[in-house]
């Protein structure tokens, strides 16, 4: 019966460890800006449809880019990014398991046998406790999913308020 009880606490412990080794499926979190900056815009060509010398197409290009930014409130030489929460914290199936472990040791030294009650909590606990993790893990990578899209939305908004100009002081942008 001891010899149970042992392998059945030394699998419960191993499980654990396991869990709260795992959390991120040995990846680093997500959560740098780096995560986060719009993707990289395709080159845009201008043509000069009212035959403007370089020198004017660069200050027009200036003159649109300073009231794009003004309009949009997005800089694209300093974008100050939509921020993504924390990653959730770990532990959960470590916490749940001593939460079971506690619980299941005081059911089982009612029972007469507070050992097992114990590993048979902190195996329960421990599976609650990593279910929840993982819902909160997949709550977090939709916030930077969705953190990522309101980026890419603002630098389109820029982009277009840009062309919009160029476009009005006689310019072909495609």
């Amino acid at each position: 019966m001891r010899v149970q009880q042992s392998c059945v606490i030394l699998s419960c412990a191993v499980m654990l460890a396991g869990c709260v080794g795992t959390q991120h499926g040995g990846r680093q979190p997500s959560g740098s800006p780096v995560d986060y900056a719009p993707p990289p815009q395709a080159r845009t060509f201008v043509f000069p449809e009212k035959g403007q010398s370089p020198e004017q197409q660069e200050q027009d290009d200036f003159t649109c880019y300073k009231w794009a930014k003004q309009q949009t409130g997005y800089d694209p030489e300093h974008p100050s990014l939509a921020a993504a929460p924390p990653p959730p914290s770990g532990g959960g199936a470590l916490i749940g398991a001593m939460g079971g472990a506690a619980l299941g040791a005081i059911g089982g030294a009612i029972a007469g046998d507070a050992g097992m009650g114990a590993a048979i909590g902190a195996a329960a606990g421990g599976g609650l406790g990593m279910m929840g993790q993982r819902g909160a893990e997949q709550e977090y990578q939709q916030q930077v999913q969705e953190a990522g899209a309101q980026n890419q939305r603002t630098r389109e908004t820029f982009d277009r308020a840009h062309r919009t100009c160029m476009e009005g002081k006689g310019y072909k942008v495609g």
